[in-house]
Formats: structure tokens, sequence, C-alpha cells
């Protein structure tokens, strides 16, 4: 859910303007001071070249990728004049949402009193009409006679933002909604944190109203248009790759409330960032969620990370582990609605490569055996019936649902499509060319680490 690209869901590098052959950006994070664009604080960058000590740094847009959508760019030591600073306080003032949230919960409320026949949408502007602003929209597309139903379902009466390289929206396919939410209660878990997962989150609050139904969810998310569905105890407008909650202080309070387990109804956090966003600075700000849940009274979560479904591509498990060390990947495909190759059911490269990377028990993880998911009783956790167990490698090493092979020189299991090569003393699709590179630092081409690790990007 949430935005995609790289294959799918929202790229939010922050600083795509800049990326060219010979020249790179890496993150160095938030920073304390940073100015703001009308998505929050700004990340900190830095620009390299292969080679070179140190690239200058500057500041760009936490949310948006491509410069066409955000063209929020400041160098770090650039001086900036009080003339400058006022009319960007004035443009990010002016590229807010025309209601507030508590203003949005009102129109809300006059909506639903409505009889059906004035109950009208916007298409154009995305937004519920009250009866005196018919006027205003008479030239724009709308929705007429607006149901209860459609007000509970707001993921299918909003349209999905498809601009890949800012906030495509594909969301979970009921199947994976519905998966998600019967492993959630079926773990014992009464609240769930909803980290740009509006569908589940939606679904959630369908069924409150059922007597014998007793979780509740936060829908934390930068699409603000959830606003006018959703009280202020339900939706927080939230950018998660800044840690950044546009309600100012209530908004952290309504989350932190949130976090705080009473009567041991215990909380997991459920997150599917976009795809193309860097991971560092989700992870940055996941474990800022994580510093809150452990702020909340119970005792003896010090040591603790707070439950989590972290929702990714599988060829993003490295990057995650260099973060959550603790976390596993599970071989359940997640697929989305509005996705042409995100669809359960498909073979090969076609299937879903979307995995549940948790910090729970990998064993707990119960996956559905008429999907044709199996147990496995060597690696004590449910993988796909494609996953065939290595006695070599002792685990079933499949990542991508299609059986692996073994090689014995590589001393791993590879893809089936993989051989070996001898120029390259590795496996690759037989296509492949032959290049021996100097592994090295991208940032300053120096070996023995990597460029997340680099000290030419310390921050001190």
């Amino acid at each position: 859910e949430g935005c995609r690209e790289a294959g799918g869901k929202m790229a939010a590098s922050g600083a795509g303007g800049l990326c060219r052959p010979g020249a790179g950006v890496a993150l160095l994070g938030a920073a304390a001071g940073a100015p703001s664009c009308p998505h929050g604080p700004a990340l900190l960058f830095v620009k390299t070249s292969q080679g070179k000590e140190e690239g200058r740094r500057f500041y760009a847009c936490s949310a948006c990728r491509d410069r066409k959508d955000c063209n929020f760019f400041q160098w770090e030591d650039e001086k900036v004049s009080e003339t400058r600073l006022a009319a960007r306080e004035e443009y990010n003032r002016n590229h807010q949402p025309p209601f507030t949230h508590r203003q949005n919960v009102e129109r809300y409320k006059n909506f639903v009193l409505l009889p059906l026949s004035k109950r009208r949408f916007c298409q154009e502007c995305q937004q519920l009409l009250l009866p005196a602003e018919w006027e205003k929209h008479s030239d724009h597309q709308f929705l007429c006679d607006i149901s209860t139903a459609q007000l509970k379902s707001p993921s299918q009466l909003l349209y999905p933002l498809e601009n890949k390289k800012t906030n495509a929206q594909y969301l979970f396919a009921d199947r994976s909604c519905q998966f998600l939410l019967d492993l959630i209660i079926d773990l014992g878990f009464r609240r769930v944190l909803s980290v740009g997962t509006p569908r589940l989150h939606e679904m959630i609050q369908s069924k409150a109203s059922q007597e014998d139904f007793r979780v509740r969810s936060l829908l934390l998310d930068i699409d603000f248009r959830y606003s006018q569905f959703y009280t202020e105890d339900e939706f927080c407008h939230y950018n998660m790759f800044n840690h950044y909650f546009f309600g100012g202080e209530a908004a952290r309070e309504t989350c932190r409330k949130f976090l705080y387990q009473g009567n041991g109804e215990r909380v997991i956090m459920v997150t599917d960032p976009p795809f193309g966003g860097l991971v560092e600075a989700l992870a940055s700000s996941f474990k800022k969620l994580i510093a809150m849940w452990k702020e909340t009274e119970e005792e003896g979560r010090n040591n603790q990370e707070m439950p989590m479904f972290w929702i990714f591509p599988y060829f993003f498990e490295s990057r995650i582990l260099e973060f959550f060390p603790g976390f596993s990947m599970m071989d359940y495909q997640v697929d989305y609605d509005n996705h042409a190759l995100y669809k359960h059911g498909k073979t090969g490269r076609r299937q879903s490569p979307v995995r549940i990377f948790t910090n729970l028990t990998p064993s707990m993880i119960v996956l559905p055996v008429a999907e044709g998911y199996r147990f496995c009783t060597i690696c004590q956790r449910y993988v796909s019936s494609g996953n065939k167990h290595c006695e070599i490698c002792n685990s079933c090493t499949s990542k991508d649902g299609r059986r692996w092979k073994h090689c014995v020189l590589c001393k791993k299991c590879v893809k089936p499509s993989w051989f070996h090569c001898n120029n390259c003393n590795c496996c690759a699709l037989q296509s492949h060319t032959c290049e021996k590179t100097d592994a090295g630092c991208f940032v300053c081409g120096k070996a023995g680490h990597k460029r997340s690790t680099c000290p030419s990007l310390s921050c001190t």
C-alpha cells in the first residue's frame, strides 16, 4: 500500500534530481534544525563521486524523489535570506490541504446527516461535498448518492495516486488483507499501528461495530484525503520518511496513547512502505516509533522491539537486516488489487516479490496450506511449495517461490536460471556480461566497507 516504484510503489529518496553518471547521493538522515518543505523537515544528503573523500551536503524533500513533484533543495552551508525564508513559509502554508483534520471531521458529521440524494463526492478534488459547495464544483466530475458502505471503504472511493515517482498507491488485495488481519487476531494482538496500510485499517474499522470484534487500528499515512473519513483518534497525517506528524504534538500524543497497552491489549505495527523509498530513512522512522512504544508505562521493554510486520520486496532482505538484524522474511506472497504484476496465482518471475519481514518467531507465522504453503520441521517455519530444503545449506533457500539449486563452487543456493561463470567466479544469468570490477565503496572507492558505513559520511 502506500506508494511504489522500483517495480512498484512511490519512490522517495528526496534527491533524484541530482543523480547522474559518475555522481551519487547518499542519505545522512534527519538533522536538527533542518529546513522544511510542504512534506515536513527535509533530510540531509551528501553528493558524492567515487574516489573522492567528501562531497557537498544538501537538504532535499524526504517524501518525493522527483524534483518535479517537490523541488525543495538547499545546500547545508547555504545562507538563506529572510525574504526567501518568508517566501518559503508562505509556499508551505499554501500547499497544505484546504481543510484541517478537525474541520474534515465536522464536515463528515454534516455529510452523513444528508439524505442519499444530496451526498456528492467531487472526483476532481477528491472531496466530500456539502450542498453549499456544489456550485463551486459545478464543472467537475462527481459521484452521487454516496452510500454508508462507500464511506466505510474510502480506499475504493478515492482515486489511487498513480504518479509512480511520487506516490503511486497499490492497495492490498482482499486475500492478503484478510490473511493479515486473521494472523494478527490469531497471534493475540488487539491494536494495530497501521503505517501506510489504509486498506488494512479500513477492514478493521469496518468490523469495529461487531460485538465480538476487539481489534483497534490507528492509521498513520501521508495521504491526507483519509482525514475526511476518520476521526483524530483513528488517523494521523504522517510522513514515514522523516517521522513527521503534520498535526504536531497533539497527533504525537494520539499515537503515544494508542501504543499504550492497557488491559493487556498487545500492539503490533504493520507497515507497507513505498518500494522505491530509502530503507535507511524508513528504518530510522520505525525505530522512533518503537522508541515511542518503549516510552509507555509498561516495564521491562527496554530490550524489546515492538512486534512488526514490514511488507517489502524480498530483494531488500539484506538492507532490512542491516537495520533490524532480528527480522526474518516469511514466504507469504503479498498481492495488490491495482498492480498488473503483484497478483496471487502468477508463477515464475511474474509472481509477487512482496514478502512479510517480522521480528516475531517464524514458527508462529502460520501460512495457509490451501495456498500451497507447508511447514518445514527442520527450519521451523512455513515455506512455499517450491521452496525445497537444501541439505547442504541446511535451509529452505528460495526467495522468489521457485525451487533454487545448490552451486558447489559458490557454496550456496542460486536461482534456477543462473549458471556458474568461471570468469566471474560466481553464478549469474547465462546472458550476462562478464565484468570483473574491484569491489569498493561507492562513496570513497576504498574496499572493506559499504556505502552505508562509509567514514566519509559521518555526521560528526
